[in-house]
């Protein structure tokens, strides 16, 4: 947004302590534009929201704004507001979309719609590498993956869509000049770069727990389908999921041990109607078209994939057989056979045997 006057009207209306986003949306559509809102005075406001109309004009908020038009002037930051063209149209289908959405990194990705990959901070290494196999499989037909850049399943969904040179959004709960967990710092940094950090939380909103439900709204509403990877019974992926049903998006469930707790949110979905996916092809089947100039630039197999695959050869081939022959390790060979597997170019076979499909 070019008019810096406005957009200060913008982060006015949403930085007063109190004023919430149905509030700021009820005001919006009585006045117009929050420049409006402001000169209408506060008898005018207080007829439409009663004494909550106090604190718009007694707190100022002027030195957190001058702080967000001095963040939002660096190169790859940027604040975007609903009465913007660059605001996702995406976001205005879901019933409570936020006011403003602080930025860093590309903000023309947030209209391009994707899979959400959502699932437990406490992950298996199995659902670890599950995430990231889907993600990259995904992302390499020209799909966004969007995420909260929690640790587990987000940062492995992330992660993935990164190795295919593929576009990723994370969603977060605290404001968008904080990088959170610590530990996810370099990744957050690569998304940044190479795809974009989105807040609807002032700058300097530190990691508030009541934060975390909230975004997972816009993190479904961003998407196309959310997939869930390993979620408990009562979980956030489970709120994503079903924010995402009442949004009309698809939801996708991985089933997994009838014995693993993190298993059980993802039954308890398939239970409730979601799809049950094995591969990605699964999901691509769901989403339908994707983008074809993206899917043709898609990068080619590593040299390790293709090393698997020319040992392969065009036959069934058994696990031992395999290792035998490219000298992998078991637990390194699973993983690249998953990637494979979920890429669409080898299926498995009973017996612990491998063929490949192209």
């Amino acid at each position: 947004m070019n008019d810096t006057d406005g957009l200060a009207a913008w982060l006015r209306l949403t930085l007063i302590p109190g004023i919430g986003g149905e509030t700021q949306r009820k005001l919006l559509a009585a006045f117009g534009l929050p420049e409006a809102i402001f000169a209408a005075g506060r008898l005018a406001v207080r007829g439409v929201i009663g004494d909550r109309a106090d604190p718009l004009f007694d707190f100022d908020p002027s030195e957190t704004i001058d702080r967000s038009l001095a963040w939002a002037s660096q190169p790859g930051q940027s604040v975007i507001t609903l009465a913007d063209a660059a605001y996702p149209a995406a976001l205005l289908e879901i019933p409570d979309p936020p006011c403003v959405l602080y930025v860093r990194g590309n903000p023309a990705l947030l209209q391009k719609r994707g899979l959400a990959v959502v699932g437990s901070r406490n992950a298996t290494p199995q659902g670890v590498q599950t995430a990231e196999s889907f993600a990259r499989a995904i992302a390499a037909k020209g799909f966004g993956i969007i995420s909260g850049l929690a640790l587990g399943i987000d940062a492995a969904a992330h992660r993935g869509a990164l190795a295919a040179s593929g576009e990723t959004i994370a969603i977060i709960g605290t404001g968008a000049d904080r990088l959170y967990p610590a530990r996810n710092r370099e990744l957050a940094l690569a998304i940044a770069e190479h795809g974009a950090i989105v807040s609807e939380f002032p700058l300097g909103t530190p990691a508030i727990a009541s934060n975390f439900p909230r975004r997972n709204r816009i993190i479904s509403g961003l998407s196309r389908g959310v997939l869930v990877v390993e979620a408990a019974p009562e979980s956030g992926s489970l709120i994503t999921a079903r924010l995402a049903a009442e949004q009309g998006r698809e939801v996708f469930a991985i089933p997994g041990s009838i014995h693993s707790v993190v298993a059980r949110g993802c039954h308890k979905l398939i239970k409730q109607g979601a799809k049950l996916v094995e591969t990605a092809q699964d999901i691509l089947e769901e989403l339908g078209n994707y983008d074809e100039t993206v899917a043709a630039t898609a990068p080619p197999p590593t040299s390790q994939e293709s090393a698997l695959l020319g040992a392969l050869g065009h036959g069934p081939c058994g696990l031992d057989d395999l290792a035998e022959r490219t000298g992998f390790a078991a637990d390194h060979l699973l993983g690249e056979l998953l990637t494979l597997e979920l890429a669409g170019q080898i299926a498995t076979l009973p017996g612990n045997r491998y063929q490949r499909l192209a």
